[in-house]
């Protein structure tokens, strides 16, 4: 494995990881979720390190999510032999961030989109940044959230939740704090003065007490929104949710004007798919969501909707996807539901 897309230290009592591709925001390749691994390892047996802390390189961004062109390769070949090993292997890592036994600490700065919240959001210490865009932007390319993302939305207040898997919005610092995402938000220019701080640690407690200084609080906009999302995004169906969103966005509010664009334009299967999961997972623990997540990304490696929102989105940039079905009322609940069923040849994900 190359070295150079992961960068570690020990910084005083602090283990630091700081992903090393700027150019692609960070994007996690299947080379830098083995590097995060091993590092994690590591740290974790040192007994000198008594926190972790990931960072990205660059200013865009934590992460921007993971490498989708060789997704796209795969999917378009329909080899999910030789997609499950990013896939095992990064929802594997997702579930070790979230049990891991020493504090693990995100700086989520700029771009956490996709696998940036899968290795942040599951950590014991989420800190947002008044630079963040957080999201969920599978839908968006015929998908439906992943890396343990529903587990979160799920149990975000107010069907926020399903507002940000439905939209494949970008959320802000204070929004990420709000849904539930993050847990302090610290501005950008004293985030060099929190790790200074954070490398004196010796206990897990004082990672709470340092992170409790430094939090500014922020107004969240997905709050203020809060009361009519509730109830749209409450609707038992996609279907009622746009028309819900429809009438709202009729009385002028601009939020959900952008929010019924954007519904219009994703796939209809992977709007369905996403709703589905996000409901799933209010009844499940993490791992049981990243089971469930392996199996629907199979099957939308299986699919078209998959590949050709890829292509349409980031290989030809056309943004102009054709979506199989291409209208709701054409995905039928029966095909919804065996995206959850077990995938041919794929051992389900254990962790």
């Amino acid at each position: 494995m190359s070295q150079d897309e992961l960068l570690t230290s020990v910084q005083g009592g602090l283990g630091v990881l700081t992903l090393n591709r700027p150019k692609a925001v960070n994007a996690l390749s299947y080379n830098v979720i083995g590097l995060i691994d091993q590092a994690l390892t590591e740290f974790e047996h040192n007994d000198d390190v008594h926190a972790v802390l990931v960072r990205g390189s660059g200013d865009r961004g934590l992460c921007a999510g993971g490498d989708v062109v060789s997704i796209h390769d795969n999917a378009i070949k329909n080899d999910l032999a030789a997609a499950v090993p990013f896939f095992r292997d990064e929802y594997t890592l997702n579930n070790r961030i979230y049990n891991y036994p020493k504090p693990y600490i995100a700086i989520m700065n700029g771009l956490v989109l996709g696998g940036g919240v899968g290795i942040s959001s599951p950590g014991s210490h989420r800190v947002a940044t008044d630079s963040t865009k957080l999201g969920m932007p599978e839908v968006g390319i015929g998908f439906s959230p992943d890396v343990g993302g529903s587990y979160f939305l799920a149990n975000a207040p107010q069907n926020v939740g399903n507002y940000m898997a439905l939209t494949a919005t970008h959320v802000s610092g204070a929004d990420a704090v709000y849904v539930g995402m993050a847990d302090v938000r610290v501005p950008d220019a004293r985030i060099e003065a929190l790790i200074e701080r954070l490398e004196s640690v010796t206990a897990p407690e004082q990672v709470d007490e340092i992170l409790a200084e430094f939090h500014e609080p922020g107004e969240s906009a997905l709050e203020n929104e809060s009361t009519w999302i509730d109830e749209a995004f409450g609707a038992a169906t996609v279907e009622e949710i746009l028309t819900a969103v429809e009438v709202v966005a009729a009385q002028g509010n601009e939020v959900a004007q952008k929010a019924l664009k954007v519904l219009q334009r994703h796939s209809p299967t992977g709007l369905k798919v996403t709703l589905e999961a996000v409901r799933r997972a209010q009844d499940m623990q993490f791992a049981e969501v990243l089971a469930q997540d392996l199996r629907t990304t199979m099957h939308a490696m299986e699919g078209v909707d998959l590949a050709e929102g890829i292509r349409a989105q980031i290989i030809d940039k056309d943004r102009n996807p054709q979506w199989d079905p291409a209208r709701l009322i054409d995905v039928t609940d029966a095909a919804v539901q065996a995206f959850f069923g077990p995938v041919d040849g794929i051992e389900d994900l254990t962790v």
